[in-house]
């Protein structure tokens, strides 16, 4: 039977919502619609605005069903992120922001229940960013829920469960630092039972497993088949790293970029990893650990430019080498291999909208993400996928601090590539040629050496 042609991806970033259209034969992107991703502040907590989303993607889906006809639909979002249904199988809660503030007392009784690092691979993160910690909050906030629960499912599934009617977990969200599962041995971790809730958790299943077809009035909505198949989904940096599961061979890394900046080390180390520097085990698509760290690099990108961006020019990157103009981190305190420490400038702070405070901010991206995958051990050529694929002085410095190859990946958004690819059974994907850069190093060098021995003053550093 032919692979679907065209993938409908459902892609629930943390900043924006998106629906895009992939031609599944040329891997590219012939269709995208976005909107905002607007927490709404309670009550009960901040949490996601699902019926505007829902109402955005029902109508893309019958907008681009009608435009470029649609054969299937792949969903992939961000993770940390749980959702609670009823007997009904409507929402028994709004579906709570990880950024939502949890109070002390609440967090400082979570930490008495949940399992060792060792176990989870899962380090104790701020606010709701475990998701058993956000259960437990929901939970503690609202005596009753628990009961009210009747479902436990992961968020890419809530909306194929929309879809499809059908519930599930897949593998790569459950095994996103949210202390409920045991990478290593592929299995729920004690938490489920200490929080009352394994008989409340949906089966977990492979991303590429079908998680069923749509509803009818799915299909009456939207113009689409009845049969139209909806996979069971992907965590957004894993749909990242699927493409190059399928292509290349190990030892390699591969930095999504978005929100979010997480790199993941295939072929690196699950051992002795250090829970405060954000590092931690995530589980791929095929359902294998895999060690990863993790820092929030889109929101540092957006503090530091407040909305005035402007690419540096070559006398700009030199100007900002010359000078050793560098941002020492944390820009976002809450995470990341420095978190903990407040972000300063070094070498004097440019001027907002200025092409040396792009390159700088670009440096430091680079850094820290070489930090990143310095914790990991990784090895082998760094591919980046996202965002900061295109951004050439972070590309450049990544690969200098690394000593390693950095490729850049083939999509500006390769969650909806590498979600598509969940329909590409029997198919080896010809992934675009990469193009590695070629700089001379030597002052590269010179300003890596440097913010390292800034950084290595600090804590943990």
């Amino acid at each position: 039977m032919r692979n679907p042609h065209h993938i409908a991806v459902i892609d629930i970033g943390k900043t924006n919502a998106k629906l895009a259209l992939v031609d599944l034969d040329t891997l590219s992107e012939i269709a995208v619609r976005t909107r905002p991703n607007v927490v709404l502040p309670g009550p009960p907590w901040r949490h996601f605005d699902t019926e505007g989303h829902w109402d955005f993607l029902l109508n893309g889906l019958k907008a681009l069903h009608a435009e470029q006809g649609i054969d299937a639909i792949s969903v992939t979002t961000h993770g940390a992120s749980v959702v609670l249904l009823d007997a009904r199988a409507d929402l028994a809660a709004p579906v709570l922001d990880y950024e939502q503030p949890i109070p002390s007392d609440v967090s400082r009784a979570y930490d008495a229940m949940r399992p060792a690092f060792a176990k989870t691979g899962s380090p104790r993160l701020a606010n709701g960013l475990n998701v058993g910690a956000q259960l437990h909050y929901q939970f503690n906030q609202d005596p009753s829920l628990r009961d009210r629960t009747k479902h436990i499912v992961g968020y890419p599934q809530y909306w194929g469960h929309r879809l499809t009617g059908e519930m599930a977990w897949d593998v790569t969200s459950i095994g996103c630092h949210t202390d409920l599962w045991q990478p290593v041995a592929g299995q729920f971790s004690e938490l489920v039972d200490r929080l009352g809730i394994a008989d409340k958790m949906a089966p977990v299943r492979h991303s590429a497993d079908i998680l069923g077809t749509i509803l009818p009035e799915i299909a009456a909505a939207t113009g689409l088949p009845k049969n139209t198949p909806v996979s069971v989904g992907i965590h957004d940096s894993n749909a990242s790293l699927y493409p190059h599961l399928l292509t290349e061979e190990a030892p390699f890394s591969v930095v999504s970029t978005g929100t979010w900046v997480v790199a993941m080390a295939v072929g690196g180390k699950v051992q002795d990893l250090d829970p405060t520097r954000d590092t931690l085990v995530n589980v791929t698509a095929m359902g294998q650990p895999l060690p990863s760290a993790r820092f929030m690099g889109g929101r540092e990108y957006e503090i530091i430019q407040a909305g005035q961006s402007q690419p540096p020019t070559p006398q700009d990157v030199a100007q900002v080498l010359a000078n050793a103009v560098m941002i020492l981190p944390a820009v976002e305190p809450s995470s990341g291999p420095f978190g903990g420490h407040q972000m300063r400038w070094r070498g004097g702070e440019p001027a907002l909208g200025s092409g040396q405070r792009s390159a700088a901010l670009a440096f430091y991206l680079a850094m820290m993400t070489n930090t990143c995958l310095s914790l990991l051990e990784a090895k082998g050529m760094t591919i980046v996928e996202g965002p900061f694929a295109q951004n050439k002085a972070f590309r450049t410095m990544l690969s200098v601090a690394t000593g390693r190859p950095v490729l850049n990946g083939q999509s500006s958004t390769g969650t909806s590539i590498g979600a598509s690819l969940l329909f590409s059974k029997g198919m080896t994907p010809v992934l675009p040629k990469l193009d590695a850069i070629e700089e001379d190093a030597k002052e590269y060098q010179a300003y890596a050496k440097e913010w390292y021995l800034h950084t290595s003053q600090t804590p943990n550093g």
